[in-house]
């Protein structure tokens, strides 16, 4: 089969990365595949880049994937890049495929639902209600106030070392401006962010976070972001404190909301152990490739 592919121009352009774009078609013009490379580009990730792969089922083994991954490595090697890294569901033929490329399995995801009528709003309470001295939970929506700003983006830092298998993931670098960017950047998409935070009280700096992204119409489903404690803090059931406050936050203030989503890598065996006493559900798994280039 005669298969042309297309570079295209992508719009997705942003302070942390930008995107190109590969289209997989017949000679008639009628697509059948397409390819995403996202470069990262700021300092501590500028080695990575990321691959979206996508082939229409009816068209799946006939080399269109081969041809658009191909296109997408040549690029990324070419800009200088470490690693690329694509995703494929489980049980999925991503899983055959991706090996025999020389991709390598660096990490699994399970993603988690929690459906609201069914939330423990005692248990909410009762995890929210307990002491945890030395601290105090404080929220917000949108961008981060002037007050909390700079020990926001300094407790950024708690995701620094969070699990994630042997991907090379490297580090991401926060700050203020940065912060409110990611923030502006949801508000563009017109979806609300709701942030918890827990501050040390003996001198006001946010010890961990948690963030939730929810739809600007308040319905479907909302999306956990991240959520981490600063090393020096934790061991005080922080993370699960302040996840319970959101998601009391998401029933009372979204009361048209049908559940929360999350996805945890499974290395991550604390936060998983706080999604399953929260009552999350696993939905089903991510497996995470890699190609060293």
């Amino acid at each position: 089969m005669s298969i042309r592919i297309t570079a295209l121009t992508d719009p997705d352009c942003g302070p942390s990365s930008h995107r190109l774009a590969w289209l997989a078609a017949r000679p008639t013009g009628f697509p059948v595949g397409s390819a995403f490379l996202r470069l990262f580009t700021t300092t501590g990730q500028g080695h990575l880049a990321e691959i979206e792969l996508n082939v229409h089922p009816a068209e799946r083994r006939n080399g269109i994937g081969s041809q658009l991954l191909a296109a997408a490595v040549a690029t990324a090697r070419a800009e200088g890049r470490r690693c690329v890294t694509v995703q494929a569901a489980a049980d999925s033929p991503g899983e055959r495929f991706l090996p025999a490329l020389g991709f390598h399995k660096v990490l699994t995801l399970t993603f988690a639902r929690l459906t609201l009528t069914q939330a423990d709003i005692a248990a909410l309470t009762e995890i929210i209600r307990q002491p945890h001295p030395g601290y105090r939970l404080e929220s917000w929506d949108g961008t981060v106030p002037s007050e909390f700003a700079e020990t926001f983006a300094a407790s950024r830092r708690a995701m620094d070392d969070m699990p994630m298998g042997d991907t090379d993931y490297g580090t991401v670098v926060w700050d203020v401006a940065r912060v409110r960017a990611a923030a502006q950047a949801v508000e563009k998409r017109g979806e609300l962010l709701h942030t918890v935070v827990a501050v040390n009280v003996s001198d006001g700096a946010i010890a961990g976070f948690t963030e939730l992204v929810v739809p600007g119409d308040g319905k479907g489903d909302g999306q956990h972001y991240g959520t981490g404690v600063l090393p020096e803090h934790r061991g005080h059931a922080l993370g699960r404190w302040m996840k319970a406050e959101a998601i009391r936050q998401a029933i009372e203030y979204h009361p048209d909301l049908d559940g929360l989503l999350t996805d945890t890598a499974d290395s991550n065996r604390h936060m998983r152990a706080i999604n399953d006493a929260l009552g999350y559900l696993p939905t089903h798994r991510t497996l995470l490739y890699q190609l060293d280039l």
